[in-house]
């Protein structure tokens, strides 16, 4: 089942992404999918704020992974746009086994790396405020967090 809710501001795109956030659990993986300042890395914000993380939380387009370590978990936050689907020298499936929580930008791009069981978060821009945020749950642990939080 997938759950569909409308944000109209980045406010509220912070405080759904907090409301996961208290959902958390040790090697979550989170996969955003979107356009263009669709509102991914605005998600990211909110839940890293959220995990107790006090640094700037930028897409980490030109870094690929970015590690913030000073929140109550690991927060592991990925942007794999420029890698065109080539993952090879990242070690990708290691970060799934962290015990900390992935969050991966453009995820779509490798889908066939991906765990089994994640969320997917799809971002569309309806205008400059408003965004529709699906909610694509793969597996039971994840349809009880969508049932819990949304």
């Amino acid at each position: 089942m997938d759950y569909k809710i409308i944000t109209k501001s980045e406010e509220e795109t912070i405080e759904l992404a907090q409301n996961l956030e208290s959902e958390k659990f040790p090697n979550m993986v989170i996969c955003l999918i979107g356009d263009l300042g669709s509102g991914k890395t605005v998600f990211t914000k909110g839940f890293a704020q959220s995990l107790g993380i006090e640094e700037n939380i930028t897409s980490p387009t030109f870094n690929i992974i970015k590690e913030y370590t000073g929140g109550e978990m690991n927060l592991y936050h990925m942007d794999v746009y420029r890698l065109d689907g080539n993952i090879k020298n990242i070690g990708l499936e290691e970060y799934f086994n962290k015990d900390g929580i992935v969050i991966i930008e453009w995820a779509d791009m490798i889908e066939e790396f991906l765990p089994e069981e994640r969320l997917e978060i799809r971002f569309k821009l309806k205008d400059e405020n408003t965004r529709t945020i699906t909610f694509i749950p793969h597996g039971t642990k994840y349809e009880e967090i969508c049932e819990a939080i949304l």
